[in-house]
């Protein structure tokens, strides 16, 4: 406890200090754009994001420095602002699926802002009691709270300098391999080695992206080596006893196809019993968190560093938008044949879900993150709980009778809108609750940090359409693209969304095959049993982990096993160096991703910039590039390993 009153005894000396500004409102909206345009890129792409507290953190640190007259709770009031409007950009989980399904053929802007606004600000509302049943009155460690609370706490000119520049310059190197890669196609974007024995075939696929890499490092050991299990498990073992099942002339080419088709549906239900187990455990002392928060006045307590926001105020905001709610699902709805009093029903059936169901999932994500982090909280696996919940309803109304066969595609796609936003809610309680763990620590008031947070929201939710078109227009998303003459080698594979949408169209048209989902089940309880046998020797099996290694396309896990080896051979040097030069890798590589997006928007051409050289060339320069990164960011992150080794 003797540190977490340190920041208590410091906070009261600022407490008169600068703390939600105008000038730190603007800044967070300026960082904002560039976390969410990052993490809406690499999402689309790898399925992944990244937490963007820390590096939001360290630049307010430095432009409030040089603007003069800053304070430690300003620049907690931005990196919360920037890192909750980053974070609303993990509705790339199943807005995009609209496409994918055929329902939207681009992103309409006011209706995706709208939804994404009201799931991101019923997140926060959600943050207000959780925030002292998961962070005040719990012993929850909330690694990357305290972490960025850390960092804030220990800051100084120079040091802000230093990190700054590692950033910035993590950003620069992956800015322009990527460029190199995905531009010039001077370099290859990664390898691939397979083999086959009979009418099974074996293979391994790997990635040169610095993005991953970066993930990886911040994944964590743990977390990386039980990915290339999963891989492992998937294309070396599932996808040969599959091929020799059912044979092939050509079982290589073939592969992909069972792994599509067959193998990912077994991660999903893997994802799936994890995210349920998680569930379980958490909900008795979530309700009981939750109820003692609740039963307790919140006029018993004036001090500024335990206020939230006003009942009154919370109450009218939280009754806005579940009216803002209904009224985007009305208008989603109204192209449908149905009557005005069927799309009411559905519309308030779909904000009653949300609400529920939403605090539901907020609750067990926000639980995770205080336990694992943010990074680590599975969103992923309790979104294929929701979707199921959601296509199971929907499904139920027509058999019934009650809505009409014809309607399917209506409900598929209402189904996937109704998860946009119980997404963008719980992405937000899970991120938020990091950042009022890191205001806790530093003394910062509650109420202003919720303020700053619902900000966040806006501006994301004004930002992310754009995001979505630009991208979408640029490289599609596979097996869609927007125009003729697109290189369908470029599409984005949106894994989230692809697997959100089968799911939905699985479930309401009766056309899911459940025996991969309850093998993935099966599996997913036997690592469950594993992982709780072997973490009594200190180790760990995490079963979302091997999930999302059978789910994710091979090069994804393989490269972040790299960088999680990489980060654990770094383990005695500076983890704050290394954190920035990885978070630099994934804002670089994403940030050069939406420029090229946006150069192939203006050429109309994928390829405009793309260089013909020779097929082998591009792969040595790969495999150099790579491995002299690696050795770059060791040499980075761990200074004195030159020094042991000249010595």
């Amino acid at each position: 406890m003797a540190h977490q009153q340190a920041p208590h005894r410091q906070a009261s000396s600022t407490r008169s200090s600068r703390e939600l500004t105008f000038r730190g409102m603007i800044l967070g909206a300026f960082i904002t754009i560039i976390f969410t345009a990052a993490n809406v890129y690499l999402g689309l792409k790898l399925g992944l994001t990244f937490a963007s507290s820390i590096p939001a953190a360290i630049i307010s640190m430095v432009v409030l420095r040089f603007l003069g007259n800053s304070s430690i709770l300003e620049n907690n009031m931005v990196q919360t602002q920037a890192s909750s409007a980053g974070t609303l950009s993990c509705v790339f989980a199943a807005l995009p699926g609209l496409i994918l399904v055929g329902w939207w053929q681009n992103f309409p802007y006011l209706l995706t802002a709208l939804l994404t606004m009201a799931g991101g600000m019923t997140g926060v509302l959600f943050t207000i009691p959780l925030r002292r049943a998961l962070v005040t009155e719990s012993n929850l460690p909330y690694p990357e709270g305290a972490a960025c609370a850390e960092i804030l706490q220990a800051s100084s000119p120079d040091k802000d300098r230093q990190q700054l520049r590692l950033l910035g310059l993590g950003s620069a190197v992956s800015a322009i391999v990527n460029f190199s890669t995905a531009g010039l196609n001077c370099l290859a974007s990664g390898f691939s080695v397979s083999t086959r024995y009979g009418a099974s075939a074996f293979s391994l696929t790997g990635s040169f992206s610095l993005a991953l890499l970066g993930t990886g490092y911040l994944v964590g050991l743990a977390g990386g080596i039980t990915m290339l299990l999963g891989v492992l498990l998937a294309w070396d073992v599932i996808v040969p006893l599959l091929g020799h099942i059912t044979p092939s002339a050509h079982p290589i080419q073939d592969a992909p196809i069972l792994w599509s088709h067959k193998v990912r549906f077994i991660g999903a239900g893997v994802i799936a019993v994890a995210a349920l187990w998680t569930l379980l455990c958490l909900s008795r002392p979530v309700y009981n968190g939750v109820k003692s928060a609740l039963s307790r006045s919140v006029h018993l307590t004036h001090s500024e560093e335990d206020r939230d926001l006003s009942p009154r105020f919370i109450t009218w905001l939280g009754c806005g938008l579940a009216g803002l709610l209904f009224i985007t699902f009305m208008w989603f709805l109204s192209p449908s044949h149905l009557s005005f009093l069927m799309m009411s029903g559905l519309s308030l059936l779909g904000t009653l879900l949300c609400l529920v169901l939403g605090f539901i999932v907020a609750s067990t994500c926000g639980y995770m993150a205080g336990i694992v982090g943010s990074s680590s909280s599975p969103i992923s696996g309790v979104g294929i709980i929701a979707i199921i919940v959601i296509g199971f309803g929907f499904s139920s109304l027509e058999t019934t009778g009650i809505i009409p066969h014809a309607q399917r595609p209506l409900l598929i796609a209402f189904s996937l809108f109704i998860l946009s936003a119980i997404t963008a809610s719980a992405a937000i309680s899970n991120d938020n609750l990091q950042d009022l763990k890191t205001g806790q620590l530093l003394g910062a008031s509650p109420w202003k940090q919720e303020t700053a947070l619902l900000i966040g929201c806006v501006v994301g939710a004004l930002v992310i359409p754009l995001l979505l078109n630009i991208i979408y227009q640029a490289y599609g998303l596979a097996g869609h693209l927007p125009r003729p003459g697109m290189n369908p080698a470029d599409a984005l594979p949106a894994p989230q969304p692809a697997l959100m949408a089968a799911l939905a169209n699985g479930i309401i048209t009766h056309s899911l095959d459940w025996h991969m989902l309850e093998i993935g089940a099966a599996l997913g309880a036997a690592i469950i049993f594993i992982d709780y046998t072997i973490q009594k020797k200190g180790l760990s099996l995490p079963p979302l982990a091997l999930g999302m290694g059978l789910y994710l396309p091979a090069d994804v896990s393989v490269t972040i096993a790299i960088g999680a080896l990489l980060g654990a051979f770094l383990k005695r040097g500076s983890k704050q160096n290394g954190t920035m030069l990885a978070s630099g890798f994934i804002v670089g590589e994403s940030l050069m991703g939406i420029i090229l997006a946006g150069i192939s928007s203006l050429t109309g051409r994928t390829n405009s910039l793309s260089l013909q050289l020779p097929t082998l060339l591009p792969h040595l320069a790969g495999w150099g590039i790579f491995i002299g990164v690696c050795l770059w960011f060791s040499i980075k992150t761990y200074p004195s390993l030159l020094q042991r080794k000249d010595s």
